[in-house]
């Protein structure tokens, strides 16, 4: 039976969100929207923009590693980075509930400025809007940013090729479990933070060190296993992973076990993957510094899916976030 209710899982990055997704897409559906990318690319003249658009409605607002504030331009210009563009300008927009501390506000606007100066983007529109109390919790965040293409010739697509490699830029799940922990005061003592930062920077050292990079993804909202599972259908194509090659944190991974989260579905906030021609591997793992692992390979063997090759030597299938992880992660 179909649910005629939101629920917050459609939030969640998985399934239900896609379907949801689709649902609306359909109603505008044009040739750069249904490419179904973080960010659109735009012909202006001459010149190839990247455009995205992201709403911010975390809970708790501060949590280890960082604050709504640093997540709204960092997620944003990370999804302008996606399309290989290098992000120039943000919007920024407030949605405020009545009674919040102005002492609040003022952190997190400190917080904007900081993440702003160091990815090197400029705040230069916005809007502020209060409403009553309980009708929103605390501050939702409404940020819109702008990167050029360098090269307009050049395309990140969505479509990965087949034999590309899989290159990670850091540890998974971190971002996801520092705030549940945060969230739900667990009280697990660890120095578990949100890996909340900016990538544009490693993305542009990987665009000059390769010719052959087919796709760029940030895996946030339903985990690497999510993302991976939207470029194989997108693509048409399989991927296979190694369970061996994923970079986790022991801390990360003892807080999955214990909850029972698979880290492979835990929200991300400062990692992509990158996929490019195998030949280009180590150049890639160079500009991205030590954090890069190759993770696994893209293959036509299988369509649509993607495998997962674990340490004990067996394989399985990785299907699409289905259930409801940890809502209101970014």
């Amino acid at each position: 039976m179909e649910n005629k209710r939101i629920t917050l899982a459609h939030g969640n990055g998985g399934r239900l969100m896609h379907e949801l997704i689709d649902r609306l897409r359909l109603k505008f559906s044009n040739k750069i929207l249904n490419e179904m990318a973080d960010a659109a690319e735009l012909d202006i003249g001459k010149n190839r923009l990247a455009f995205s658009t992201d709403s911010y409605v975390v809970k708790p607002i501060f949590f280890p590693g960082g604050d709504i504030g640093r997540l709204a331009v960092y997620g944003t210009i990370n999804d302008i980075s996606m399309k290989g563009a290098r992000p120039l300008f943000i919007s920024l927009a407030f949605i405020i509930e009545e009674g919040l501390e102005l002492s609040i506000l003022d952190r997190i606007v400190k917080s904007i400025k900081e993440a702003s100066l160091r990815a090197k983007v400029k705040i230069v529109t916005g809007d502020i809007k209060v409403v009553e109390k309980g009708a929103a919790d605390k501050i939702f965040i409404n940020t819109s940013g702008i990167g050029a293409i360098g090269n307009p010739e050049r395309r990140i697509g969505s479509k990965a090729n087949k034999g590309d490699a899989i290159i990670i830029n850091g540890a998974i799940a971190e971002h996801g479990m520092a705030i549940l922990n945060a969230r739900e005061k667990l009280g697990f003592i660890s120095d578990i933070k949100s890996d909340c930062r900016n990538v544009n920077f490693e993305v542009q050292r990987c665009l000059a060190a390769s010719k052959n990079i087919s796709v760029m993804r940030d895996p946030t909202r339903g985990g690497l296993a999510t993302t991976l599972n939207e470029i194989a259908a997108t693509s048409n194509l399989g991927i296979e992973i190694h369970e061996k090659a994923i970079p986790i944190k022991p801390c990360v991974k003892k807080m999955c076990d214990v909850l029972g989260f698979d880290p492979l579905y835990v929200a991300n906030e400062g990692k992509f993957v990158c996929f490019a021609n195998k030949k280009d591997t180590a150049k890639l793992k160079r500009a991205i510094g030590k954090g890069a692992r190759i993770i696994g390979t893209v293959t036509a063997s299988h369509k649509k899916e993607v495998h997962l090759n674990t340490e004990i030597g067996s394989s399985r299938i990785l299907p699409m976030l289905e259930s409801d992880q940890l809502p209101r992660i970014c």
